[in-house]
């Protein structure tokens, strides 16, 4: 997996010490994980470093999508503000947000009990996002594209007029959108003692039908393990079960929805490579098994 190794400067510490009245001059550890964003805890919080090319408005608009959440259920974790009450600022041309550190490590997705609690955290979490009306977003989300069934130009490999028209039908007759949160996947989760602590990173967060969301996550949840399918649906199940906002579900729902997050995956690899990412031998193979997987989940 290729994280981003961009640098904590002095001179972004110097935007956030002036920025939130914060002593940010001691030791930085680099924290684990981040495709495009890089974190550093400094003692009890912790500064994130965006990529340069991500505005501070669509920033603004996903801190307060967390910031409705952390409103609403404790593991949500929200930015701290600064004291103009922004909760970006620029530093190197880059955006930084503070944040305080939940202790934690990435939950295992093996321990059946951690699927089910993963499942009714996103219940919890798309009940508390089901009243937040956010003005509309200031940059698409990626994951937005195509949804609508609208064909996606940015990955002709994978073009798939069936996948389209199924989900031009389902965007018509699924009204209901509210905030997701974009990208729930354990890898944006603090896990302590066997329990979800901490739900992070809401960069993705847009406005779509939840049972997207739902799709994805029964998707990333269960992804290694040789029982998916069955676990897929129980995690669907599960999620239901904790009362979340999506409606129901059948099989064909669930794997053109897997689908249509696995197209955009395959879209995002290829921004990622035309950026200049360089894929290590692991990264490649990871796609390789995802495109398979989209074409063995047609129905």
């Amino acid at each position: 997996m290729i994280y981003a190794e961009t640098p904590l400067t002095g001179a972004m510490r110097k935007a956030v010490q002036d920025a939130w009245n914060v002593p940010a001059d001691g030791p930085a550890e680099r924290l684990f994980g981040g495709e495009e964003s890089a974190a550093y805890r400094i003692g009890a919080l912790v500064v994130r470093v965006g990529p340069a090319w991500r505005s501070d408005a669509e920033t603004e608009w996903c801190h307060a999508v967390a910031a409705h959440a952390a409103s609403r259920m404790p593991e949500a974790v929200a930015p701290l503000r600064a004291r103009d009450g922004a909760t970006v600022v620029r530093g190197d041309g880059r955006p930084l947000s503070l944040w305080r550190h939940v202790e934690g490590e990435w939950p295992d997705t093996e321990e059946p009990t951690t699927r089910t609690q993963a499942a009714a955290l996103l219940a919890r979490l798309h009940r508390a996002l089901a009243d937040h009306a956010p003005p509309p977003r200031p940059t698409r989300s990626f994951a937005e594209i195509g949804l609508d069934g609208a064909f996606p130009e940015d990955v002709p490999e994978l073009a798939d007029p069936d996948l389209d028209r199924w989900l031009a039908a389902f965007h018509a007759r699924t009204p209901a959108r509210q905030v997701v949160h974009g990208d729930y996947y354990e890898g944006n989760t603090l896990a302590r003692g066997g329990r979800l602590v901490a739900l992070l990173d809401w960069d993705e967060a847009f406005v779509a039908a939840p049972e997207f969301e739902v799709a994805s996550a029964a998707l990333e949840w269960t992804d290694e393990h040789a029982r998916a399918p069955e676990l897929r649906r129980r995690f669907v199940a599960d999620y239901h079960a904790a009362g979340g906002t999506a409606g129901p579900m059948d099989e064909e729902t669930v794997a053109q929805l897997i689908r249509h997050r696995l197209r955009r995956e395959t879209a995002y690899f290829n921004l990622a490579r035309a950026r200049g990412v360089e894929h290590d031998e692991d990264d490649l193979d990871y796609h390789r098994r995802r495109v398979r997987e989209f074409f063995a989940l047609k129905p």
